[in-house]
């Protein structure tokens, strides 16, 4: 039996929190010591992010499965793994738990709580990237999920780590993260006339996803 509806949105809530937190702080804290050098600021951001993945993804699995993320959610309940009732409670609180932590990091490195970014990303390689970003994670869960459940943590972080490499967006792949990126003029921001497109690209990305892993995934069930 699964845990009640309000345990497993608790949790999607706080692991969002956790997981917001970490790429906007990580994202100050690597910009702050990089000394203007992107690159080491990147590492820095990509590593904190992935370590926090494995770290969520290993004890909040159990309770919520631990979506942490509107598309996740949505393909879900697309395959009917989560029930229809389930998925705007894991919506909601995926972005407000999320919300939270942005506000959150924000004052831990003393800027205004909400802070209305001004980082442009756009242009048809960036929704490119984000569209093969979603893409790629998740095929990587459904995969994992079917052929090697225990290795979930490590296969998402890495595929993580990865991605904020290979895609030109740095793989936001989260439509509720890049709603709440806009919240936060700092290194991991997006400011919110870019917010749309990446979303749509997430969506688009994910629902590929769905239905390759129809034929790719699913035939050995």
């Amino acid at each position: 039996m699964s845990p009640a509806l309000s345990r497993r949105a608790a949790a999607e809530a706080l692991g969002s929190f956790f997981l917001f937190a970490t790429v906007i702080g990580s994202g100050i804290m690597a910009e702050r010591l990089a000394s203007g050098n992107v690159a080491v600021a990147l590492m820095g951001n990509t590593v904190a992010t992935g370590a926090m993945l494995f770290a969520l993804i290993g004890w909040l699995g159990p309770i919520s499965g631990a979506h942490l993320n509107p598309a996740v959610s949505l393909v879900a309940a697309f395959r009917r793994e989560l029930s229809g009732r389930d998925l705007v409670p894991y919506l909601l609180a995926q972005l407000g738990g999320g919300i939270v932590g942005v506000i959150t990091a924000n004052l831990m490195f003393d800027m205004p709580a909400i802070a209305v970014a001004t980082k442009v990303r756009g242009g048809p390689g960036q929704w490119l990237g984000e569209a093969v970003a979603t893409f790629g994670l998740i095929l990587t869960i459904l995969g994992t999920v079917r052929y090697r459940e225990r290795h979930v943590p490590a296969a998402v972080a890495l595929y993580i780590v990865a991605a904020y490499w290979f895609t030109s967006s740095t793989s936001f792949a989260n439509p509720a993260i890049t709603v709440a990126r806009s919240l936060s003029d700092s290194f991991a921001g997006i400011s919110p006339g870019s917010v749309p497109l990446f979303i749509v690209a997430q969506l688009l990305g994910a629902a590929a996803a769905a239905w390759v892993a129809k034929g790719l995934i699913d035939r050995d069930r």
